[in-house]
């Protein structure tokens, strides 16, 4: 794949946020607007097996937010992620995908049109590993650092108790992050986690309109 770019830790371009990070990452792998690296940014994540009013929250909330200027970040994961970076490419350079393995091993391929519809409008996606490396589902959870440590907060819509979406949620914390959540249906098994998460942690609980 042409025009990746191989951004350092003593670069100028590498996100700041992600210096004050630990374990941040010596180096990322980048294609497209390196300019939203350090941009105003909120991280959207969720269940990959998300209902439909989970993914029209995510759609929502992405478009509204990125037409306020804030760039979306997410995993370009089935569902959730998938819902936010549909929502925020809508507007022009407004999101950011963070693979969990490399550009010549796109994940999932349900998402291979998305990847390149990010970059045909402005967006930017990165990734920690060289772009042979191959899908590994260990790498997962250790890129979720870079979607929290990347952001200025973390909106959560739809979460299983042990899922990669609370893992992210807790790398939040530790990185002195805000963490936010959508209200769920009182029918969804995935609401009760959302009212544990918005009594735990959550200093604002975003309301749809």
């Amino acid at each position: 794949m042409e025009d990746i770019k191989i951004i350092k830790k003593e670069d100028k371009l590498y996100p700041k946020k992600l210096l004050s990070i630990s374990n941040s990452p010596k180096q990322l792998y980048a294609l497209g607007n390196l300019n939203l690296l350090n941009k105003l940014s909120i991280a959207i994540i969720g269940s990959r097996k998300c209902t439909e009013y989970g993914s029209m929250q995510g759609h929502h909330f992405s478009k509204e937010l990125a037409k306020n200027d804030i760039c979306i970040i997410s995993g370009m994961a089935m569902g959730i992620d998938t819902s936010a970076h549909i929502g925020a490419k809508e507007e022009i350079g407004k999101t950011i995908a963070v693979l969990g393995s490399g550009f010549n091993y796109i994940f999932p391929e349900e998402n291979t049109e998305l990847f390149f519809d990010i970059l045909k409008n402005d967006g930017c996606i990165i990734t920690e590993y060289s772009p042979d490396t191959k899908v590994q589902s260990k790498n997962f959870p250790i890129r979720n650092r870079i979607i929290s440590g990347l952001s200025n907060g973390v909106l959560i819509v739809e979460a299983k108790e042990k899922s990669g979406s609370m893992i992210t949620a807790r790398l939040a914390q530790k990185q002195n992050k805000k963490i936010y959540c959508i209200p769920g249906n009182i029918d969804n098994k995935y609401a009760i986690r959302n009212r544990k998460i918005n009594s735990k942690w959550s200093k604002t609980c975003f309301r749809y309109k």
